[in-house]
C-alpha cells in the first residue's frame, strides 16, 4: 500500500510539472536560486527520486516532491517547481554533466558507507560475509567494482577459477530502481554494485545468489522478518536495533543541486 501511495504521489508531481511546464513554456524568464548552503533547506521544497534514500532525507528537511525520473527533477528544479534538490553524488554528477542551468553545493548534506544487513541472530553468516568481503578487498574486485560504477571505468567482473560450490543459497533483497547499485539491465538481468558485490561475496563462498526485490524502505525488514539473509543498500542509524552490518565496501554521498 506504502508504495502505490509513493508512485501516486510521484505521478501526481510529474502531472503538476507538466501543467507548469505548458504554463511557463514560453517564458524566458527562471527563478533565481535561494539555496546557498545546508542552511536554506529547512522548509524548502526538495525535490527527490521517488523511493530512494534521498526522498526520506528531503521529507526531514522540508517538504519533498518526488519525481519518477532525474530528468524530470531537474526540469521541475529549473522551472521553480523545486528550490532544490537531493540525490546521490554519483548520479548528481552524471545529470548536471548534461543539464543546463543547474549545479551542485560544495558542501555535501551527508556521507555514509555501503553495507549490507544480516540478521542479528546469524553471526556466523557476519562473520563469513565479513571474511569475503576482506578477501574482495585484498585482491582488488571490490575497487574495480566501484571504479566501474562510479568511475565509469570498463571492468567486467568474472568469478574465479576453482569455486568449491556448496549447498544453499543467500538470498539478497534490493530495490531495482536506485542505479547505480541496484538496476536491471536491458535484458532484465539484475546488476549494479551492491549486485556484482552480493554476487562475488557468494562466489568466494561457493553458494548461488537469489534475489528478491524491496521497496527501499522495506529492505531492512525483509531482513528482520526473515524473507532475505541480505539487504543492501543505504541503511538508516538506527538499524543495529533490528539486524547486524558488515563492514563496509563503498562509501558515497548525498548532495543538493541547486539552480545556478
Amino acid at each position: 500500500m506504502l508504495i502505490l501511495v509513493a508512485k501516486k504521489l510521484a505521478l501526481l508531481c510529474a502531472f503538476a510539472l507538466l501543467i507548469i511546464l505548458i504554463i511557463t513554456g514560453c517564458r524566458e524568464e527562471r527563478p533565481a536560486n535561494e539555496v546557498f548552503s545546508l542552511e536554506d533547506l529547512p522548509g524548502r521544497a526538495i525535490g527527490a527520486l521517488n523511493g530512494t534514500p534521498s526522498a526520506r532525507l528531503a521529507a526531514e528537511l522540508g517538504t519533498v516532491r518526488t519525481f519518477l525520473s532525474g530528468e524530470e527533477l531537474i526540469r521541475g528544479l529549473v522551472i521553480g517547481f523545486v528550490d532544490c534538490a537531493v540525490m546521490e553524488s554519483v548520479n548528481a554528477e552524471e545529470l548536471v554533466a548534461v543539464s543546463a542551468g543547474v549545479r551542485i553545493l560544495s558542501e555535501t548534506l551527508l556521507e555514509y558507507e555501503l553495507r549490507f544487513a544480516v540478521p542479528r541472530e546469524n553471526a556466523e553468516l557476519l562473520n563469513v560475509v565479513n571474511s569475503a568481503l576482506a578477501a574482495l578487498n585484498s585482491n582488488g574486485t571490490l575497487r574495480s567494482l566501484r571504479d566501474k560504477y562510479f568511475s565509469g571505468k570498463n571492468y567486467k567482473y568474472t568469478p574465479p577459477e576453482g569455486i568449491v560450490k556448496r549447498p544453499g543459497e543467500l538470498i539478497l533483497a534490493t530495490s531495482p530502481d536506485t542505479h547505480p547499485y541496484s538496476f536491471k539491465d536491458e535484458d532484465g538481468n539484475y546488476t549494479g554494485l551492491d549486485v556484482e558485490v552480493a554476487r562475488a561475496i557468494c562466489d568466494y563462498l561457493g553458494v548461488d545468489l537469489k534475489i528478491i526485490e524491496e521497496d527501499s524502505r522495506e529492505l531492512i525488514t525483509a531482513v528482520w522478518f526473515g524473507r532475505a539473509n541480505l539487504a543492501a543498500g543505504w541503511l538508516p542509524g538506527d538499524v543495529d536495533e533490528q539486524v547486524s552490518v558488515t563492514e563496509p565496501y563503498a562509501d558515497t554521498a548525498q548532495v543538493i543541486i541547486v539552480r545556478k
